[in-house]
């Protein structure tokens, strides 16, 4: 069944780095490891419920061998079958926590976002969602780097990659992943008219190293200069990279660092997310489906959120529920939207 001792481990573990007086002035490890104590102790608390019960199962079974009082053998009975519905629903309830305990290994991802229909104003909506989430990744104690970005002259973002770590990234945001759209007035509007846009997110598990090979000779690397807004150089030194996966033709880039070697190590972190992404896609139906399903086209009728902003207004339409202060959710108020999909959309 589960491997219960090794749990047990690994809480003794993180209880006594808990106790290292130095940890206080790491407050993003002391957070992280605060939080996985308190989903290991759910782990252990449950499965200790389970050997109480099926003791009381067999304290039970007992009285009702003996067969020396009709009365305590016929309440034994009927405790028993209520236990064995409670002993079901707590394997059931353990199997589910060391799952995802399996699917927190996937302890980094990258995140794509992508402005869709709506030229600037979908770049300016790309970026709210990049800002949206870099402070929802701080309040959740993560870190975050940004490996690749292509910025507007406004602010915006044509496109922006980055990788969120630490802590439950995936299972928090692993439902991110569609088209949003936006409805509001652009502040390029002079008329006062409401405008559509969409920016595409997607959601990349990164890979362990074990996971996904990367052979040098399939690879062409080429190095070019890094330019900023409007096509003017921000570095005149050749330091950005193209990395072109010539088994499967997929093409990266990085241009966010000064060194070479360091835009390069993220192209690969990106090749290797998306390698893994079409793996996994592979093995469960037609290339690229999976990845259509979560982006779709950013057409702005492939949705699975709306921005309302005249109406203050967020709507998943996965779940048909909407929340009102858009302000706070683009601030980094993310956590009720995420709490609630995870109720609704488990899986």
């Amino acid at each position: 069944m589960t491997d219960i001792e090794s749990v047990k481990k690994e809480y003794e573990t993180i209880l006594s780095q808990l106790s290292d007086p130095e940890l206080i002035s790491n407050s993003e490890k002391f957070e992280g490891l605060s939080k996985k104590k308190k989903f290991l102790e759910k782990i252990i608390e449950t499965e200790k419920e389970i050997k109480e019960t099926e003791n009381k199962i067999k304290e039970n079974e007992m009285i009702i061998s003996a067969k020396e009082d009709q009365e305590l053998v016929s309440l034994a009975e009927a405790e028993n079958n209520q236990l064995g519905e409670r002993q079901n629903g707590l394997e059931k309830e353990l199997e589910n926590l060391m799952k995802k305990g399996v699917t927190s290994e996937f302890k980094s991802i990258i995140v794509e976002i992508r402005a869709g229909a709506g030229g600037e104003e979908a770049a300016l909506f790309a970026g709210d969602l990049f800002r949206m989430y870099s402070k929802y990744a701080i309040y959740q104690g993560w870190r975050q780097k940004t490996l690749d970005s292509r910025p507007t002259e406004i602010g915006g973002f044509k496109e922006i990659i980055f990788e969120l770590k630490n802590g439950d990234v995936f299972s928090k945001m692993k439902y991110e992943g569609g088209v949003h759209r936006v409805q509001r007035i652009p502040k390029t509007e002079k008329v006062g008219r409401i405008h559509t846009s969409t920016a595409s997110v997607a959601i990349l598990p990164k890979p362990k190293e074990t996971e996904i090979k990367i052979s040098p000779s399939d690879l062409k690397i080429e190095s070019y200069k890094s330019s900023g807004p409007g096509g003017q150089y921000v570095n005149k030194r050749m330091t950005a990279v193209r990395i072109i996966h010539l088994p499967s033709g997929l093409v990266v880039t990085s241009q966010t660092e000064r060194s070479l070697q360091q835009n390069k190590e993220n192209a690969l972190s990106i090749l290797g997310a998306k390698l893994l992404e079409r793996k996994t896609t592979e093995e469960t139906e037609k290339m690229g489906s999976k990845r259509k399903t979560q982006i779709g086209w950013a057409k702005r009728s492939e949705k699975i959120r709306t921005y309302n902003f005249p109406q203050d207004r967020l709507t998943d339409h996965r779940i048909k529920k909407s929340w009102h202060n858009l302000e706070k959710i683009l601030n980094g108020g993310l956590e009720p939207l995420i709490e609630t999909l995870q109720k609704s959309l488990l899986g």
